[in-house]
């Protein structure tokens, strides 16, 4: 086989995969991008070959839209935070348990994966009422009934609930590669086991860390149907704006400009908070 043949077999057998990422992913970015910059009338429509940057004028000088971008952005690190805070020593815990326990502790971390999330959000829409489990509760020790349906108390509670396997996944992963040896060296050389934790254990999760709470982000963000369901009509977030743009008001250019400008912020945001983490990363291991 000669050189040049050699040099494009990776390209041949990659073909098929480029072209379906290409097909699913770019095209119809693409046309989104496009649709975008199309005028609209709300008489006639869509008009097709008029391009405008009115819609962009709308996403980006309106305080509306600023105030539903912040809320949504505010929500989403809220519930990245929480995820960490619970999944990294669930991960942790994970990792040092023996079967059967692991299994059946990994089983339930999974569970909530096996269920709609549509399931879900009702589910939490019924314990979260004025009539729920919770109030319910509340009635029992004294304090009257608290409003957390249609709030961002409930649309938070329920993203953690959903995103929390998709924190604790890539910690455990993580934790995998950690040999047990080591902290039990470190621990027999007088270190505290919040050192052991910090110098050792701490510098191996960053990365499951750092890829958890970039899927989590990413994922609360561009959420549609647990802020639709337990946030209301007038809880207002990114994705139900979009969707009320392109289902209610049928202004599709518009729709996608806060569609395509969600997206770009998302990438902002996780890239800056992906160099962030991998600085201290190598600080930390240097």
């Amino acid at each position: 086989m000669s050189g040049a043949l050699r040099k494009a077999v990776p390209w041949w057998l990659s073909g098929p995969a480029l072209l379906l990422f290409t097909a699913l992913l770019l095209v119809p970015l693409g046309l989104t991008a496009v649709l975008s910059f199309n005028a609209f009338d709300p008489a006639t429509g869509v008009k097709a070959g008029e391009f405008t940057l009115e819609h962009y004028g709308h996403v980006f000088m309106d305080s509306y839209y600023h105030a539903i971008f912040w809320r949504t952005f505010w929500v989403s690190a809220l519930v990245t935070l929480i995820c960490v805070a619970i999944g990294a020593p669930e991960a942790y815990i994970l990792s040092r348990m023996a079967n059967p326990w692991r299994s059946v502790l990994l089983l339930v971390v999974l569970a909530p994966l096996l269920v709609s999330v549509v399931v879900r959000a009702f589910g939490w829409s019924m314990l979260l009422g004025p009539e729920g489990l919770v109030n319910g509760l509340f009635k029992l020790v004294g304090i009257g009934p608290v409003k957390m349906l249609y709030t961002e108390v409930a649309v938070i509670i329920a993203l953690v609930h959903v995103m929390l396997p998709f924190m604790v996944i890539p910690v455990w992963t993580s934790l995998q590669k950690l040999d047990p040896g080591v902290q039990n060296a470190a621990l027999s050389l007088k270190a505290s086991p919040f050192t052991t934790l910090r110098r050792i254990v701490l510098p191996q999760v960053l990365p499951g860390i750092l890829s958890g709470s970039l899927i989590v982000f990413g994922l609360a963000a561009s959420s549609f149907a647990i802020p639709g369901l337990l946030g209301g009509r007038r809880l207002k977030m990114v994705a139900t704006i979009v969707y009320d743009e392109y289902l209610h008001e049928l202004n599709w250019p518009l729709g996608a400009a806060v569609a395509l400008t969600l997206l770009v912020a998302n990438l902002v945001v996780m890239l800056s908070y992906n160099r962030l983490v991998e600085g201290r990363y190598k600080k930390a291991l240097g």
